[in-house]
């Protein structure tokens, strides 16, 4: 099973593709999709779609698993994390793949067994599931990865649940 995991946000996307072969885990990439402060919005959501629908084509997944938007104090940071989103969810659906969306409580707690763990205990987990030779950098990239893995040690439950194309909330 191959699964791309999504970090999204207007100036960083995180992503991080990882395949599960039984018990074992491996990062197939990781990076993060930059856009430039300052472009027309349209023009930034142009570029991260464009860089998943290559990510899609490249890998193949099963399954898209995307971070998503928990709390926010600053309403535009929540807004253009929702704009990166949905770009990414029109790609999976465009591409007919099934979408996870994992608060980030959930996410940490699959990856450290505890929902309220660090950034830097995220890292060190990620690191070791995928047996990496150092941490993984930048940080949004990291949690991309951790999505997937996320969507990796679930996989059997939430794909009991998707069609096509849907996108499946798992909560914490």
């Amino acid at each position: 099973m191959k699964v791309l995991g999504i970090d999204p946000g207007m100036a960083s996307t995180g992503y991080g593709v990882v395949h599960r072969n039984g018990g074992r885990l491996e990062a197939l990439d990781g990076g993060v999709i930059a856009t430039v402060a300052g472009k027309p919005v349209a023009e930034r959501l142009f570029e991260i779609h464009g860089r998943v629908c290559e990510l899609i084509d490249e890998y193949h997944p099963e399954s898209v698993a995307i971070e998503d938007i928990f709390f926010s104090v600053n309403v535009q940071t929540a807004f253009a994390v929702g704009r990166a989103s949905g770009v990414v969810l029109l790609a999976a659906g465009q591409a007919g793949i099934p979408t996870y969306t994992f608060t980030p409580q959930a996410i940490k707690k699959s990856v450290c067994s505890s929902g309220n763990a660090e950034k830097i205990q995220v890292q060190h987990m990620v690191k070791n599931l995928l047996s990496l030779d150092r941490l993984p950098q930048p940080d949004h990239a990291a949690d991309a990865l951790a999505v997937a893995i996320c969507q990796c040690n679930r996989s059997g439950t939430t794909d009991a649940y998707a069609k096509i194309g849907e996108t499946v909330e798992v909560g914490q």
